[in-house]
């Protein structure tokens, strides 16, 4: 068969037939009278196993040794080429994200495009001094997914809170990102995401971290709870005080108890909850303390029946808190 017929059959123009030839991975079986190559079935089965190992992404040096190196193995060839394919995978992604951020800050022109690309850049940068600029810098150009993006991986906590700060300040609606960040097989991005809700003003973000007082994870319940503590909102005064208990930030969760307890009924059912946790004979001796501690700014008559039971309680350190804590009461 002469290379004209081949290349219509195969599929492979004749100049790449030549280009094959040139490089030693195809060799017509024969020439015909007048000197024209001539391919045998053999050769029409090379060309086609050459097509096909292109189709992998193969080289034609590559493709050369796998033909013909009697030792060659495939395995290791192919480990590579699954390597690169998710290398370049990953970049085409990540051009694919850069990409839509771009278009959706709706830039009039390319120095609103150079703009946003800078600032993209710079969110990304290596630098922690680098990001901190961007975010106090970042202004309506720059598109939430890449805000809630970059809180969500930061590590230090100065270019976090900037972040934090950037984000909020945006106006745009990056709750259900942040959302979804909660649900992150890793606990610092958890942590990240509740932190930031905390910090968007709303319903939305609001009803976020009222679904978040369940949430598995101690260190998201705890934030969720502080958060909403600030916000007026009573369903935290139990995580507030499991935290009191537990130590956990408990300085911070009683004064979220203080906040809290702006009218009579909320303040006597706060009292309630510390004085049931002191009663329980479950906690520790420095909980017990702690708990006491948090009477301190809870006002009623509650709280006051409690502070002057404790003042006779078994346990010294409870006793002089709780004592410390009426004189406190009565000089003001």
């Amino acid at each position: 068969m002469l290379i004209g017929e081949v290349a219509r059959r195969s599929g492979v123009s004749a100049r790449m037939l030549r280009h094959y030839e040139s490089l030693g991975l195809l060799r017509p079986s024969g020439r015909t009278g007048s000197g024209y190559r001539e391919y045998s079935g053999e050769d029409i089965r090379r060309i086609f196993h050459i097509e096909s190992l292109r189709s992998l992404g193969l080289s034609l040096r590559e493709i050369g040794r796998a033909l013909d190196d009697p030792g060659f193995t495939p395995s290791a060839l192919v480990d590579d080429l699954i390597r690169q394919t998710r290398e370049r995978i990953a970049a085409e992604t990540d051009l694919l994200t850069r990409l839509r951020r771009i278009d959706a800050a709706e830039p009039a022109g390319w120095e609103d495009v150079l703009q946003v690309v800078a600032v993209l850049q710079a969110l990304g940068s290596k630098s922690p001094a680098a990001r901190q600029r961007a975010a106090l810098a970042a202004g309506d150009e720059v598109p939430v997914e890449a805000l809630v993006e970059a809180v969500l991986r930061e590590t230090e906590p100065n270019v976090a809170g900037a972040l934090r700060w950037a984000l909020a300040r945006s106006g745009a609606d990056g709750t259900a990102l942040l959302a979804k960040g909660l649900d992150s097989p890793v606990a610092a991005v958890r942590e990240r995401a509740v932190r930031s809700l905390a910090e968007l003003a709303g319903d939305e973000p609001t009803a976020h971290l009222r679904d978040a007082l369940t949430h598995p994870d101690v260190v998201v319940r705890g934030h969720a709870a502080l958060a909403l503590g600030t916000r007026g909102v009573a369903d935290a005064i139990p995580v507030l005080i499991d935290m009191i208990v537990d130590g956990r930030n408990d300085t911070d969760a009683a004064d979220a108890l203080s906040v809290l307890a702006s009218d009579t009924a909320t303040a006597d059912r706060i009292a309630g909850g510390l004085v049931s946790r002191l009663g329980t004979g479950t906690a520790e001796a420095p909980a017990r303390v702690r708990l006491t501690q948090s009477l301190a700014d809870i006002p009623g008559d509650t709280a006051a029946r409690a502070l002057i039971e404790l003042s006779q309680d078994a346990d010294r350190a409870v006793a002089v808190t709780a004592t410390y804590l009426l004189r406190l009461r009565d000089a003001h």
